[in-house]
């Protein structure tokens, strides 16, 4: 309980990661500000006011992420801002990437860290960054090849092959480390893959939609490698990046590299009643296999959480929700 009479900020709180990292910071002791786009609106707000104190440390605000100053009275008094919200599509056929994608994770991020640096009780600035602003570079990938935090994806390159959401993440890192320097301000990153487990929202996100896709008849499965990583361990490591003086620099989180085809397998051997696809799509191979360093990430404290432990509580929450 290492926050008692500690104030905090989470920004987009009520997002699938956020929505945990509210949980951990709330059993930890904080209290909580988080700001979300509607408060009002049960999706929104429910499921946070329902956290164990919740009714007495947290508190919802609305601000979007292109307001000027809106965060700045949400984050004044701060020791902590928790930096989530960021649009996620996967779908490259965004009709208008820059309004979209590209301003509210580039601009948003820049709005947020204002506020933060007008605040004169900030400590640090925890930003969720992804995977998907280290491995867009061009550089080649195999079993062999071990990615780690020294990685960083070329906008060129996403631009060129249209991935929006990896030049929105990778243009909002290189923004806030930027923004960070120029300010002298204390922030860390927190790099994520494909983020996978139970659902604290009632709403389906990006992420765990891959996964359910999978499920209730489809022909064939993707031909593409998934970098998985538990939702749980994902909130937590954003809270040992702020607890942990030493902690600096970017986290990589992912727990494993595999082809979509271990996934269904292992689903097929939690659940073998769930109609699951049997084979391959034809499809040229997106990301190839690659490896992980888990060694930064373990330096702050983290367990991670098997693929398999992770799989089966994200089916069970799927189904629990009804959203499968």
């Amino acid at each position: 309980m290492s926050g008692i009479g500690k104030v905090v900020c989470v920004t987009g709180a009520s997002g699938y990661i956020a929505s945990w990292l509210v949980k951990v910071l709330l059993q930890r002791g904080y209290a909580v500000r988080g700001t979300v786009l509607d408060p009002s609106d049960p999706k929104q707000s429910e499921h946070l006011l329902a956290l164990d104190g919740a009714k007495e440390r947290l508190h919802l605000h609305k601000a979007q992420l292109l307001d000027e100053g809106a965060f700045d009275s949400v984050v004044d008094g701060c020791v902590a801002v928790f930096h989530t919200a960021s649009p996620v599509f996967f779908n490259i056929n965004i009709k208008d990437p820059q309004a979209d994608m590209i301003d509210p994770a580039v601009k948003g991020t820049l709005n947020v860290l204002r506020s933060c640096a007008k605040a004169v009780s900030m400590k640090r600035v925890i930003v969720t960054s992804s995977i998907a602003a280290m491995v867009y570079n061009g550089r080649p990938l195999g079993p062999d090849v071990v990615v780690d935090e020294t990685w960083f994806s070329d906008p060129a390159f996403c631009q060129k092959s249209m991935p929006w959401y990896m030049l929105s993440k990778t243009l909002a890192e290189e923004a806030a480390w930027k923004f960070a320097k120029e300010n002298d301000m204390d922030i860390v990153t927190i790099n994520p893959g494909l983020v996978i487990g139970p659902l604290l929202q009632p709403t389906l996100n990006t992420s765990v939609e891959l996964i359910s896709k999978l499920i209730n008849g489809p022909e064939t499965f993707p031909n593409a490698s998934y970098n998985l990583i538990d939702v749980r361990d994902v909130a937590n490591a954003h809270v040992l990046a702020f607890e942990n003086p030493s902690a600096c620099g970017r986290y990589l989180l992912v727990e494993r590299v595999v082809h979509c085809s271990e996934i269904v397998e292992t689903l097929r051997k939690l659940y073998p009643q769930l109609s699951l696809p049997k084979k391959c799509g034809d499809e040229n191979l997106g990301l190839p296999i690659f490896q992980a360093s888990k060694e930064k990430a373990k330096s702050l404290g983290l367990n991670f959480t098997p693929m398999e432990a992770s799989l089966k509580e994200t089916i069970a929450s799927l189904k629990e929700k009804e959203l499968l």
